[in-house]
């Protein structure tokens, strides 16, 4: 492997990283010979595996901040430092925001922003005593920047979670990179929830230029550029993962011929 996305000796935190897109960049970074801490409010059945490394486990709310400290705590007495943090937690189901509870929409709002950058925080401490700083990836959503209806205020937290990296990436530096990663529609183990049956994720893959749904590695992959000496100086950006994004409807629309 080009040494510049090597990671042995370096320690990861992957918050949501038993499931899902977060588990495809947990098995990135394992599979580049990191140190992987993930977190949840429950174990996986199975904990991520790649290149014979196993990632650990420690129980952790993203919301709850006491929870939050103990889980970079338990990264640094395992391991013994810090270098990346990626802030993958998150979500929401379909709510008519004509009819959500007010309660509903800061739950959303506190697993989306809050809680990512509180854990930035607790994770800046021990980076900014480290002579090699270290590297925060928020993961965002490609609901930052279309419409987002069913999800409003998990599009919008999104939005505030990539505008509140650019803050960070300023107040922190040079020691600490903050950056985001705006990801497009992903094909994991619950796709069918969101897009039915494998026809369905067909269907919805063609209308992504690449001609598919992006799958966890492709995340993952973007993960360990950011973090890799290759992006030493970025920082304060959004960087698009989602195949070309989305065909502009009108084209479908239009009856002009050409």
């Amino acid at each position: 492997m080009d040494n510049t996305l090597d990671f042995s000796g370096k320690v990861v935190i992957v918050t949501g990283g038993g499931k899902g897109v977060g588990r495809g960049i947990t098995e990135s970074f394992l599979a580049a010979g990191a140190n992987v801490v993930i977190c949840g409010r429950s174990q996986p059945d199975s904990l991520p595996q790649s290149m014979g490394r196993e990632a650990l486990f420690t129980t952790c709310d993203v919301r709850d901040y006491e929870q939050v400290e103990a889980c970079v705590d338990f990264a640094v007495q395992q391991y013994g430092r810090l270098d990346v943090l990626v802030n993958n937690a998150g979500g929401a189901p379909f709510a008519d925001a004509a009819t959500a509870s007010p309660r509903f929409s800061e739950a959303i709002i506190r697993l989306n922003l809050i809680a990512p950058l509180n854990f930035s925080q607790v994770a800046n401490r021990v980076m900014q005593q480290q002579d090699e700083g270290g590297c925060i990836i928020n993961i965002a959503s490609v609901s930052t920047i279309r419409p987002s209806p069913g999800t409003a205020a998990y599009g919008a937290a999104k939005a505030g979670l990539v505008n509140l990296g650019t803050s960070l990436a300023v107040e922190w530096a040079p020691r600490v990179r903050v950056n985001a990663l705006v990801v497009g529609l992903t094909e994991t183990e619950q796709a069918h929830l969101h897009y039915g049956d494998k026809d369905g994720i067909a269907a919805v893959g063609a209308t992504i230029p690449l001609g598919r749904m992006a799958v966890p590695a492709d995340i993952g992959n973007a993960c360990l550029f950011l973090a890799s000496p290759l992006a030493s100086y970025v920082s304060g950006t959004s960087f698009a993962v989602h195949g070309g994004g989305e065909k502009p409807a009108f084209l479908d629309a239009a009856n002009s011929g050409s």
